[in-house]
């Protein structure tokens, strides 16, 4: 067996050139194939990012050579897709979210323990020098013990500049699904799993208005799904967060996270990038300082799918795993759920928080 790990990909469109650019920067990686309802998209993309195999996902499923499959479809399909990649013996790594409900991820989860197989999922970002520059922060004891986070992702929604923003208004949809996985991930990658929540829900508006000038201009979306979410949860370690997703904020100064720890504060940087700042106050201090990063940010999507290469030939366990996926997925439906019953729910699922990165990796690699 190789020591590079061959990756067939299921999916081509928007958000493929971002993982094919960046997988072969990866020494681990060999991107084998690219597969895609769409043949023709297959084959552009494979001609484009000079992959050498454009072909059908029964094709893909059946070379007996690739040993992991990135996952690119669209969400309603990613459980689907997951499970013929784990009947077919492959490992998978799938974009976010990790499964629409909670029954069909957690059939995946127990399909890949029972076959032995590895499942992962983004958001990897929290893999990038920004918030592993937090994790070496906090794990040094900057900021004392932690003791409150705070996460904020509002803006109008994207009726405004997405070519089809219907999906985002339905069931599945909201902000919470569409970003929440970023910062719950970033969050728990840097504080620890989460055991309770409670939250606040509500649909500002009944209808949304496209104002994209390019597409669409004027179409109305009907909303079935809440666009505005106050969670507040307990982690494990004691620490208590409170996040706000909104798609009906026209504008606002608040930070996108914070962590608030018994001797100091932290800024963390855009948990949907790979980069900083990272921002330190300390008591007494009149301004936050900025912290040069620990982690390289030349790196891209695609990063974890490297680490559960490394995973696979070094027999350790991977960073953006299927459990990890799993628990954010879970606290993106207590949310709704909290608030639809007007009550605290405890969370069953668990997870480990993920190794940091070790520092002073060389280009290319993770251990």
């Amino acid at each position: 067996m190789s020591d590079k790990v061959k990756v067939g990909v299921i999916g081509c469109g928007n958000i493929s050139p971002q993982y094919l650019k960046w997988m072969p920067t990866f020494e681990m990686l060999d991107v084998a194939a690219l597969a895609d309802l769409d043949m023709e998209r297959a084959r552009a993309r494979a001609a484009e990012f000079g992959v050498p195999r454009a072909c059908t996902v029964d094709e893909l499923l059946a070379d007996t050579d690739i040993e992991i499959v990135l996952n690119i479809t669209v969400p309603e399909a990613h459980a689907q897709v997951n499970t013929q990649v784990l009947q077919a013996g492959k490992h998978v790594y799938v974009e976010k979210p990790f499964a629409v409900e909670r029954a069909d991820g957690k059939r995946v989860l127990e399909l890949a323990t029972n076959k032995g197989l590895l499942t992962g999922c983004a958001p990897d970002t929290f893999m990038g020098g920004g918030i592993q520059t937090c994790r070496k922060l906090i794990d040094a004891g900057m900021i004392g013990e932690p003791v409150a986070a705070t996460a904020f992702m509002m803006s109008h929604g994207p009726e405004g500049w997405h070519p089809n923003p219907d999906f985002y208004y339905q069931k599945g949809g909201g902000p919470m699904f569409d970003m929440g996985p970023y910062y719950l991930t970033a969050l728990v990658a840097l504080v620890g799993p989460v055991k309770r929540v409670t939250g606040c829900t509500s649909t500002s508006f009944t209808e949304r208005t496209i104002t994209n000038p390019k597409l669409r201009t004027g179409e109305k979306i009907p909303v079935h799904t809440p666009t505005h979410i106050a969670g507040v949860f307990d982690f494990a370690s004691g620490a208590v967060g409170t996040i706000v997703t909104s798609f009906d904020v026209w504008a606002h100064n608040c930070p996108r996270i914070e962590i608030h720890g018994t001797e100091g504060s932290m800024s963390v940087p855009d948990p949907n990038t790979f980069r900083g700042p990272v921002r330190i106050r300390k008591p007494g201090a009149d301004d936050w300082t900025e912290v040069p990063l620990t982690h390289s940010d030349e790196v891209g999507r695609g990063i974890a799918v490297a680490d559960m290469a490394c995973a696979l030939r070094g027999g350790r366990p991977h960073r953006a795993s299927g459990a990890l996926a799993y628990h954010v997925l879970d606290l993106m439906h207590t949310f709704h759920e909290a608030a639809d019953q007007g009550s605290h729910i405890d969370i069953v699922s668990g997870v480990e928080r993920p190794a940091a990165l070790p520092v002073d990796l060389a280009p290319g690699t993770l251990d």
